[in-house]
């Protein structure tokens, strides 16, 4: 029987970019979530995640009338859209992190796409119910040092967010020089792409599309990006810091 291997978003990105350690030695610390892969590492399936938590988990921040249909609504919609997109450009079996490295050379419907299935699955993972507070460890030690401060660093992601002209997404990267960085892309781009101005591995995620929250904050954005942080999941993205500098990134 053929055995095969679930790896998420990051942990995938992580495996392509770095060539530093066996497949074997990088998926003991990955959990499982999206691309299906054969004994020899060969994509053979996209699954889409499953939301980490319930519905109403994030309430009051963001209600569950609006995490549904983000979720079941858009989020899906971007997944099977990708999938035909795909099967129609002869992409199936690519991993999202290696059309990224070319998405210039790719129709919209790519773009579009990948980037809202990517995009999105990193959104849900960085936010748990009422956790937010702060960064521990080497991370808060990172963000002090590239930011001087959590507040300084908070600042200037919240100021991304909120002044991202129509839609789009805010984003914590760490850079190719292994630095942190706050940067923002339109629509559903992202820090992976060739086309990004700020390139980088991402670490943290906001989608400001008013589907994220016009149900509850109506055109009240930075209301929404204020109530964010009393949701981030900091021990997930403390987790994708560290994996991102035992791969070598």
């Amino acid at each position: 029987m053929k055995s095969t291997l679930k790896y998420s978003f990051f942990g995938m990105a992580l495996l392509l970019l770095s060539s530093s350690a066996s497949i074997a030695q990088k998926t003991q610390t990955l959990q499982p979530s999206f691309y299906t892969l054969d004994a020899t590492g060969k994509i053979t399936g996209y699954n889409f995640p499953a939301l980490p938590y319930a519905y109403n988990a994030l309430q009051p921040a963001i209600d569950s009338l609006t995490v549904s249909i983000h979720y079941d609504k858009h989020h899906r919609g971007y997944y099977t859209k990708f999938l035909a997109a795909a099967k129609e450009n002869n992409l199936e079996g690519t991993s999202l992190e290696d059309i990224f490295k070319q998405i210039s050379k790719y129709p919209d419907a790519v773009r579009n796409n990948a980037g809202g299935l990517y995009n999105h699955t990193l959104y849900w993972e960085n936010m748990a119910p009422a956790r937010g507070s702060k960064p521990t460890g080497e991370l808060a030690a990172a963000i002090d040092l590239e930011f001087g401060s959590f507040d300084k660093f908070r600042e200037q992601f919240s100021n991304a967010a909120k002044s991202k002209f129509g839609s789009g997404w805010a984003w914590l990267i760490i850079d190719n020089q292994g630095k942190l960085a706050v940067t923002s892309t339109s629509n559903q781009d992202n820090p992976l792409m060739d086309v990004a101005e700020k390139k980088g591995l991402p670490l943290l995620a906001l989608d400001v599309w008013e589907h994220a929250y016009y149900l509850k904050y109506q055109n009240k954005r930075p209301d929404y990006v204020e109530a964010f942080w009393s949701l981030v999941n900091w021990d997930e993205v403390s987790k994708r810091y560290m994996l991102s500098k035992r791969f070598g990134k």
